[in-house]
């Protein structure tokens, strides 16, 4: 019996303790927005966190663009948002690191769902990443910084004239080249 008990409030405990570290839905779709375009914010759907820690939509959207709000499990602050054709090559790596493969292993299996036509990736289409510092007592977001990715898949180096190697902050360039997440990375100098 005493084991039971140890065991309840455990759980009791551990579930309390995992629903504090979630954000109010209210702040996670705030800041999930920093990430969508301005001409876009109003309109945009936003994926987030319940209570429970359960990815899940925390607005409805009714234009073209997605935000994620920052993975409560990270330590570092970080929100995107994309381009509705991108939603369903977004939730299969999500599905795939929910079933714990590791990075390398959903890169594979999505590049050989998306030559055999099994998974949609749009030909062209953006994502945008903005990091920064949560302000501990204000629970503002600081020293804010949006890097942009420019999905081309399978796009070379030839076939888009871009270096295929990191540039300085602000230059573009194309990061997995050949490959069907090829993306044309700009990331602002910061400061």
């Amino acid at each position: 019996m005493k084991n039971i008990v140890f065991l309840a409030v455990f759980i009791l405990i551990n579930y309390s303790v995992n629903a504090q570290d979630i954000p109010p839905a209210e702040w996670q779709i705030k800041t999930a927005l920093m990430a969508v375009p301005e001409d876009y914010k109003e309109g945009a759907k936003v994926y987030g966190y319940n209570a429970s820690g359960e990815f899940v939509t925390l607005r409805e959207g009714t234009n073209d663009y997605i935000a994620l709000a920052s993975d409560p499990n990270k330590s570092q602050f970080s929100t995107a948002a994309y381009h509705k054709e991108l939603d369903e090559f977004m939730a299969r790596g999500r599905e795939l690191k929910t079933a714990g493969k590791e990075f390398q292993e959903i890169f594979d299996i999505r590049e050989a769902e998306v030559k055999s036509g099994k998974l949609n990736l749009p030909d062209k289409t953006t994502l945008c990443v903005f990091t920064g510092d949560v302000n501990a007592e204000t629970k503002e977001i600081e020293n804010g910084y949006v890097r942009y990715v420019f999905y081309v898949p399978f796009a070379t180096g030839e076939s888009t004239g871009l270096p295929t190697t990191p540039t300085p902050p602000g230059h573009a360039w194309l990061m997995n080249p050949g490959t069907h997440r090829a993306h044309i990375m700009i990331t602002p100098p910061k400061g």
